[in-house]
């Protein structure tokens, strides 16, 4: 750990906060740019990495240094940018190789149509070429980040150099869809800083679930009483969202499927949005047949009303409230548990449970109740709406607590925790 990032962790302690997870620390990146307009996204990157923990290295195309200038890059990387194979700072004049041998990977974000092109027939003119070129193949992954106009991108040369570039090992990244700096719209812009970060992320991560299909849900449910009010809770669904994010991390096909919330949906993850309990229900029992891991973690409603009104109900001053019955909603824990799939250990069913007291005997009576596996117990009104939980891991042979941390982490540990569960 640099001197930086333990002063953050001190503060953080001393402030009663959790520090940043640091999530590339102690990689080394080169950050290559080539020529577009995209590489003012290349700024908040090059930041993004090196908050993270990253060591980052920028090395620019004379084209990359007509968008945006190395003094830029410098600033937000704290060290001296390469841009000339001729730099005579490397004592052996050598910066192409001496780069490309400390790195843990090289990402070329902008990667224009006209270095992909060069890179597919082994060009090597200038300095970003030449790393790509000359890193060691097998230890040095390369990652390209392309950008371009729309046509560019959907020309057949194009796609066949992608094509090609894939088949000879290097990582394409998407690309996003919108208004271009040429006043056009479609696919081939860059994908935003914070995508790219979550691919690297991603890419960095051990694949620990790979060839699995993960299915998850989240949030809460609204069980509506009238066009304007129905019953919830104060589930965020970030918990279960940051798994869903942690699943397809290790490697894992991850389906979700979502209460009404607004948060964003983790990168590589299909998400499908639902309201009601009943609809929580039908939408998982679609899924649940391709799925060989479903985790549980909606906060679903117990109960319903019998039935929704049509007008909000008013106040007509009597002083009378309206009367309304309620119905048990369908489990839908319990009734994914009971598919033959689940029973046989092929869809192995991870349940959560937000309890207010007595944790540990509530989780391990509704694991028992519900015949899961594992049950993962946490004391609700602490933890919704929070970036940080703690988790009581129960199964057959006890309870383990995983420590209070941010749902990321812990997202991740129960990750680990449910492959060596699967392995064993």
């Amino acid at each position: 750990m640099n001197v930086a990032m333990f002063a953050v962790d001190l503060w953080c302690e001393m402030q009663g906060i959790l520090p940043p997870m640091n999530e590339l620390n102690g990689k080394r990146i080169v950050l290559g740019l080539t020529g577009g307009i995209a590489c003012y996204k290349a700024a908040e990157l090059c930041r993004a990495m090196a908050k993270e923990g990253a060591t980052v290295q920028v090395v620019m195309s004379a084209a990359a240094e007509q968008f945006i200038t190395p003094v830029t890059l410098q600033a937000l990387s704290g060290r001296t940018v390469y841009s000339s194979q001729w730099d005579a700072r490397e004592a052996n004049n050598m910066a192409h190789i001496n780069l490309s041998r400390e790195a843990d990977a090289i990402l070329i974000a902008p990667c224009s149509a006209d270095f992909m092109a060069k890179l597919l027939h082994g060009g090597a003119d200038d300095l970003p070429s030449l790393l790509c070129l000359a890193r060691p193949f097998q230890q040095v992954p390369l990652l390209l980040a392309p950008a371009m106009n729309r046509e560019m991108w959907s020309h057949p040369a194009t796609q066949r150099n992608v094509a090609q570039l894939r088949a000879d090992g290097a990582t394409l990244l998407d690309v996003g869809s919108g208004d271009q700096a040429c006043g056009e719209s479609g696919d081939g812009r860059m994908l935003e800083p914070e995508e790219i970060l979550q691919d690297l992320i991603a890419f960095f991560s051990p694949k620990t679930l790979a060839g699995q299909h993960v299915l998850v849900t989240a949030g809460p449910t609204y069980e509506a009483i009238d066009p304007v009010r129905g019953i919830t809770n104060l589930s965020s669904g970030k918990m279960g969202f940051a798994i869903a994010r942690a699943a397809r991390e290790a490697g894992a096909q991850v389906t979700m499927i979502a209460g009404p919330v607004s948060l964003p949906t983790p990168r590589g993850v299909a998400r499908h949005d639902v309201r009601s309990a009943c609809e929580m229900l039908d939408a998982t029992l679609a899924v649940a047949p391709a799925a060989t891991i479903f985790i549980a973690t909606a906060a679903v409603a117990d109960w319903r009303p019998t039935s929704s009104c049509e007008h909000k109900i008013k106040k007509d001053g009597s002083g009378q409230l309206p009367e309304l019955r309620f119905v048990e909603n369908p489990d839908v824990l319990a009734a994914v548990a009971r598919l033959p799939r689940a029973q046989s250990g092929e869809l192995f069913c991870v349940g959560f449970a937000a309890e207010s007291h007595d944790l540990l005997a509530n989780a391990q009576a509704k694991r028992e109740r519900k015949k899961v596996p594992l049950l993962v117990g946490n004391i609700g009104p602490t933890t919704f709406g929070q970036d940080d939980n703690t988790l009581l891991l129960v199964d057959a042979h006890g309870a383990t607590e995983l420590p209070r941390a941010s749902k990321r982490l812990l997202a991740r540990q129960l990750i680990v925790e449910i492959a060596r569960r699967l392995t064993a």
